[in-house]
């Protein structure tokens, strides 16, 4: 009952962007409202549910078809990929060049507006996967979303691959990882559905982690090595993977003996590795070092979600936009300290044995996006699969997902000007999941019991 309830909401969620890109506005955004909700519904009684592992992989498979097919959902990044890419097939560089000044008009027109004139934040394994879409596509850009969900995809199979793994490392069940980590509506909306290439840059970390540790605890060095250099990769698409390097190389430290020595000369051979796989990389793939003056673009936008940011947006509500922005500023700092700073403590907890590798990977996946400088939805994925792996926080981690995930509108697109549309949108769709959850909540709660008695 569950898993079609969900496959139903994902295939209303999907038939409802189509039908608001034919212009059904708020009919369509009623359904897609309806979908999204139907699905996180689904999945939170899942959770009480506890099916097996094997029949949550099948479940996730029938839900994310529907999705597959979807129009890009939440969020309109992809097509600054596309445009990207078109600037790096120009032969320019696009951590330098944006795709206003590199990219042909209709490109720039699919690209939302905040990131028109701003050159790729991405690392130069994205980049090449960008260039090569482009070179491949010529442009179209059906063909191109079609390619990079296909990464995000491959991305997400890893994760389904590396999550179970690290459960068992850390001491607690795959079923309720996979279920909390895997199958939660954020990974559907936004590396599916979105087509964000966080899918990628999750699914190499992890996967690199599992095979670095796996092989650490039997000093198979070479596979070690494969592991580093996975998570690296992943650092090449999205740099807070190299968080995953820290963690690898405490356990490294462990496994020696541990003390300050160790663990020095451990974070100098990560520091190592990842700059050669940053120049092989770079050079490999013809993408140049762009990227590394690129890396602060994403925090040009001010995130309403970060909370490094509210005290700058309450100062220039009160003393006006420019005593605002130098609070912002100050309070990135800040928050930039705070990282550095839990970063230490929990590396020093890991290495006394105090958290386990999973739980370190989460905890500080956790603290930079929190109090990093721009949140958005799909970077909580960073700390919610590897704390759904740890199995800590279970309740508090299932709310903060079934918030979001319900936070921002299904459709990808500027809703500024479009209240009334969204009013009714969400009003006719939660009623539909209103009726859904009384129905499913008496069913399950009585299968649920009938199994436990």
């Amino acid at each position: 009952m569950l898993r079609w309830t969900g496959f139903g909401g994902a295939v209303l969620l999907t038939g409802g962007a189509w039908a608001v890109t034919a212009r059904a506005g708020a009919a369509g955004l009623a359904a897609a409202v309806a979908g999204a909700g139907l699905v996180v519904l689904a999945w939170a009684l899942l959770g009480r549910a506890e099916p097996a592992a094997p029949w949550l992989r099948r479940t996730l498979a029938w839900w994310c078809a529907p999705l597959v097919v979807a129009p890009p959902l939440f969020s309109l990044d992809v097509f600054s990929y596309l445009a990207q890419g078109e600037v790096a097939a120009r032969g320019l560089d696009p951590n330098v060049v944006s795709p206003a000044a590199g990219a042909s008009a209709e490109a720039v027109a699919r690209v939302s507006g905040y990131w028109r004139e701003t050159a790729s934040p991405y690392g130069p394994l994205f980049g090449t996967v960008e260039r090569g879409i482009a070179q491949v596509t010529g442009g179209d850009p059906v063909v191109g979303v079609a390619l990079y969900r296909l990464a995000a995809v491959l991305g997400l199979l890893l994760v389904v691959w590396a999550v179970p793994r690290l459960a068992a490392r850390a001491g607690t069940s795959p079923r309720t990882a996979l279920w909390l980590g895997v199958l939660n509506p954020l990974v559907l909306w936004h590396l599916v559905g979105g087509v964000h290439n966080d899918a990628l840059m999750l699914g190499l970390m992890l996967a690199g982690t599992v095979v670095a540790l796996e092989a650490l605890d039997d000093a198979r060095w070479w596979p070690f090595t494969a592991g580093i250099v996975l998570i690296a990769l992943g650092a090449q698409v999205k740099l807070p993977a190299l968080v995953a390097l820290a963690v690898v190389g405490t356990a490294l430290a462990r496994r020696f003996g541990g003390g300050l020595a160790r663990f020095t000369l451990s974070g100098v051979a990560m520091v190592a590795v990842a700059v050669l796989v940053s120049v092989v990389t770079s050079l490999a793939g013809r993408a140049g070092f762009g990227w590394l003056q690129a890396l602060g673009t994403p925090s040009k936008v001010a995130s309403w979600l970060a909370p490094s940011n509210w005290p700058g947006f309450l100062t220039g509500a009160v003393f006006g936009a420019e005593s605002g922005r130098a609070m912002i500023s100050a309070g990135r700092v800040a928050g930039l300290v705070l990282i550095l700073c839990a970063i230490v403590v929990v590396l020093a907890r890991q290495l006394r044995g105090g958290v386990s590798e999973v739980m370190a990977l989460g905890l500080m996946m956790g603290v930079i996006v929190v109090l990093g400088p721009v949140v958005q939805p799909w970077y909580l994925l960073w700390a919610v699969v590897p704390l759904a792996a740890a199995g800590v926080w279970r309740s508090q981690v299932a709310a903060v997902v079934a918030v979001f995930a319900l936070l921002v509108p299904p459709l990808a697109g500027d809703f500024a000007g479009r209240v009334p549309e969204l009013v009714l949108g969400y009003a006719a769709g939660l009623a539909v999941v209103a009726c859904a959850f009384f129905f499913l909540r008496h069913v399950v709660l009585r299968r649920v019991s009938g199994a436990r008695s």
